[in-house]
C-alpha cells in the first residue's frame, strides 16, 4: 500500500514554519516597520539607520527576556559606544584602538553570564556598523548633521521595542530573566580573540580607505564563536551565504526598476533577516541578498559583489588567525604552568 502524497503545497509550509520564526518575525516587524514608513514620508535617510538600532535593542530584549529598564541602559550603551567611535573616526589610529577595545568588551560580559554574549554583540555590531556607514561617501558636516538625526529620533526606536516587551509581559508570553547563565570561566580568551580581531581588521580598514569596511570589522568578530573548529564554521557560512546572496540581490536590483519604495522594502528585509530565521546561513544569506538589492535600488551596485564577498572572507580571516592565535598561546602557558607544578 503506497503512503498518501503530500501536497507540495502543505511541504512548502511546512518547510517555512522550520525555517522561519514567525513569532519573532511579526515582532520585530511592529519595530522596524514604523521606522521604514517614517522614512518613507520623510524622505529623511537616517532613519533607515535608525532601524538598526532598534532590531539591536529587540533581539536581547526578546532573547534574555529584558525589562524595559535593562532595554534602556542598552539603548544608552549603544548611543554612548556610537558617539564615541563616531568621534574617534577621524583620528585614526584611536578609532582602531577603541574599536578593538569596543569588541573585546562585547565578549568581556561573559564573565557574570554566558548569555550575555548576545548583550555584547548588539552593542558591539550598530555601534561599529554607523560609526562607519555616517561617514561613508560624505563630508564631516553632513555625516555630523547624520549622527544627530540618529540620535535625536533613537528614542522612538526605544518606545517601540519596549512597548513590544510590555505587551508581552502582559500577555504572560514571557517573565523577566532571572539569570543570564553561568559565569563564563574563560571568558579572556574569546575576548582576546576578538580584540585581536577586530584590531587588524580596523587597521587594514583605515590603512586602505576600504569602502564599507563596517563589514570587514563585523565579520572579524563574528566568527570568533568558540574553538578554531566553529571558528571555521561561522565562516564558511559566511561565506557561502555572501556568495549566494550578494549576487542574486546585483541581478534582482539590474532587473527590478529602480525606486525609493523598493529601497526601502530592501532595507527592512535586510534588518528582518537579523532575528527571522532558524538557520543562521538562511538569514545571512538573505541579508547579503537584500543588502546588495537596496544598494542596486540605490543605484551604487557596481563591483558591490566583489566588495561584499571580499570583505566578509577578508574579516573572517583575521577572526580565524586570532582564534588560533589566542589557542597556541593558551596551550603554552597552560602546558608550562603543568610543567612548573
Amino acid at each position: 500500500m503506497s503512503s498518501p502524497t503530500v501536497p507540495p503545497a502543505a511541504g512548502l509550509g511546512d518547510l517555512l514554519s522550520r525555517e522561519i520564526k514567525t513569532g519573532e518575525l511579526l515582532r520585530a516587524l511592529a519595530v522596524v516597520g514604523p521606522i521604514v514608513a517614517a522614512y518613507f514620508v520623510s524622505r529623511e535617510p537616517a532613519l533607515l539607520n535608525l532601524g538598526l538600532i532598534a532590531v539591536s535593542l529587540f533581539i536581547p530584549a526578546l532573547k534574555l527576556r529584558l525589562t524595559p529598564k535593562a532595554v534602556a541602559l542598552h539603548y544608552l550603551t549603544v548611543l554612548l559606544t556610537f558617539g564615541t567611535l563616531f568621534l574617534a573616526a577621524p583620528i585614526k589610529p584611536l578609532f582602531v584602538v577603541l574599536t578593538a577595545l569596543a569588541g573585546f568588551l562585547a565578549v568581556a560580559v561573559t564573565r557574570y553570564g554566558d548569555n550575555l554574549r548576545t548583550l555584547g554583540n548588539w552593542i558591539f555590531i550598530p555601534a561599529i556598523y554607523l560609526a562607519c556607514e555616517v561617514r561613508e561617501g560624505v563630508s564631516a558636516a553632513e555625516a555630523l548633521r547624520h549622527a544627530g538625526v540618529i540620535v535625536v529620533s533613537s528614542p522612538l526606536a526605544l518606545a517601540l521595542v519596549c512597548g513590544v516587551r510590555i505587551y508581552d509581559q502582559r500577555r504572560g508570553r514571557d517573565a523577566a530573566a532571572s539569570s543570564y547563565g553561568p559565569p563564563s570561566p574563560e571568558w579572556f580568551l574569546p575576548a582576546a580573540a576578538t580584540a585581536m580581531a577586530v584590531f587588524a581588521a580596523a587597521a587594514l580598514v583605515e590603512l586602505l580607505d576600504l569602502a564599507q569596511g563596517q563589514w570587514v570589522m563585523w565579520s572579524a568578530a563574528s566568527v570568533v564563536v568558540g574553538d578554531l573548529s566553529a571558528s571555521t564554521g561561522k565562516l564558511k557560512q559566511r561565506a557561502i551565504g555572501a556568495l549566494i546572496g550578494v549576487p542574486l540581490g546585483f541581478l534582482a536590483g539590474f532587473v527590478l526598476p529602480i525606486g525609493r519604495a523598493g529601497y526601502a522594502l530592501a532595507v527592512l528585509g535586510a534588518t528582518l533577516t537579523l532575528i527571522s530565521f532558524s538557520r543562521y546561513i538562511i538569514g545571512f544569506g538573505l541579508r547579503c541578498f537584500f543588502i546588495a538589492l537596496a544598494a542596486s535600488f540605490a543605484g551604487g551596485a557596481s563591483g558591490i559583489a566583489e566588495e561584499r564577498v571580499a570583505n566578509v572572507i577578508t574579516g573572517g580571516a583575521f577572526g580565524l588567525i586570532a582564534v588560533a592565535l589566542t589557542e597556541i598561546i593558551w596551550l603554552r602557558v597552560v602546558r608550562k604552568a603543568r610543567s612548573r607544578g
